[in-house]
């Protein structure tokens, strides 16, 4: 059953505390105010005190920083997959704060990877190309010259620039797609007579991926591979990003989502699920209250943590840092299942 403890308000706590004049005051700083030892930047003021004492702007960051240490000893040096879409990589500003996020985690000692599709992209030059779009139960239709222009978009265009940014934010990324090294081989999936060149992963070989991680680089990582004879499908980057980090034994999967993460009332914003086992998901699932777009993406992280991967999240990428939200503090940006 889930308990109370379980359910939380999605709202973004406040820098400061409110003040009361005459009165001791309490100044926290957020968002690294959640860590295992609770540390708190705190201004007493009464009425003998002098007005004048105000806290730096320089004091914040370092206590901040200093509350972060905890959860960078627990993650240095651990892989990190997350996928990457929705709101998160249509706005300019949310694409350079999941930016910042990764290259910020890379400089403390995580090991990051991200995995990207690029739908709004597609459709696109679609359009300009005067191809028509055409999906079934939420899959895009991807017949030959669909999948010329996917793989196009996707490995040419999305996953350089990608590439770029990271790299102009002061890290070293490298761009591969599923092809690179053998990095994935793809499958038809089971009901690609209707789909076309819509596929699944047969197999993961994460061997062109361990040196770049070993040097520190930043894989960027687009959900394009071939089968055995050599023909491109179009894979969900959800699923390459699970098979990713179960293949690579990664301690989290972080799915970026347009939503807060998994409600127990999809009706009530409010009653986010912040922390629940694989039991609890597939019993929401079984009572209807995870269902629709949601099923596939519980049903991603369901299957990595069957094959190793210790926590896997759902987070609302539509909330500017929610990367190291999640990282970084208990309060965490959406719903993490465990094992």
């Amino acid at each position: 059953m889930l308990t109370s403890k379980s359910l939380i308000n999605h709202h973004s706590p406040s820098l400061f505390s409110s003040k009361t004049p005459n009165t001791k005051t309490r100044i926290t700083a957020f968002p690294f105010s959640h860590s295992p030892k609770p540390r708190s930047l705190s201004i007493k003021n009464s009425a003998n005190e002098s007005n004048s004492l105000s806290p730096k702007p320089s004091q914040f960051r370092v206590d901040i920083l200093s509350e972060s240490l905890p959860f960078i000893q627990k993650f240095r040096g651990k892989t990190i997959v997350v996928k990457y879409g929705g709101a998160a990589m249509k706005s300019q500003d949310l694409q350079a704060s999941v930016v910042n996020d990764l290259v910020l985690l890379a400089c403390v000692g995580l090991r990051p990877i991200l995995v990207h599709g690029g739908g709004p992209e597609i459709n696109l030059w679609l359009k300009r190309l005067n191809i028509e779009a055409v999906f079934r139960d939420g899959l895009r239709v991807t017949d030959s010259q669909t999948m010329e222009i996917v793989s196009m978009v996707l490995v040419g265009k999305v996953n350089k620039h990608l590439v770029s940014l990271i790299n102009k934010a002061g890290a070293i990324a490298v761009g591969l797609s599923g092809m690179d090294g053998q990095l994935l081989t793809a499958r038809p999936a089971p009901n690609s007579a209707q789909l076309g060149f819509v596929g699944e992963v047969a197999r993961v070989d994460p061997t062109v991926l361990r040196p770049h991680i070993e040097n520190g680089h930043i894989p960027v990582v687009t959900s394009v591979a071939a089968d055995e004879s050599g023909q491109p499908y179009n894979i969900n980057a959800d699923t390459v990003a699970g098979e990713l980090a179960a293949a690579l034994g990664a301690e989290k999967l972080i799915l970026l989502t347009d939503v807060a993460g998994i409600l127990e009332d999809r009706e009530d914003p409010s009653s986010l699920v912040k922390e629940i086992n694989i039991r609890e998901v597939k019993q929401m699932i079984e009572n209807e209250k995870v269902s629709g777009g949601m099923i596939p993406k519980v049903n991603c992280c369901v299957r990595s943590l069957a094959q190793g991967v210790r926590t896997a999240s759902i987070i609302d990428g539509r909330l500017p840092h929610s990367l190291l939200l999640e990282i970084l503090t208990d309060e965490g940006a959406g719903t993490m299942i465990t094992g």
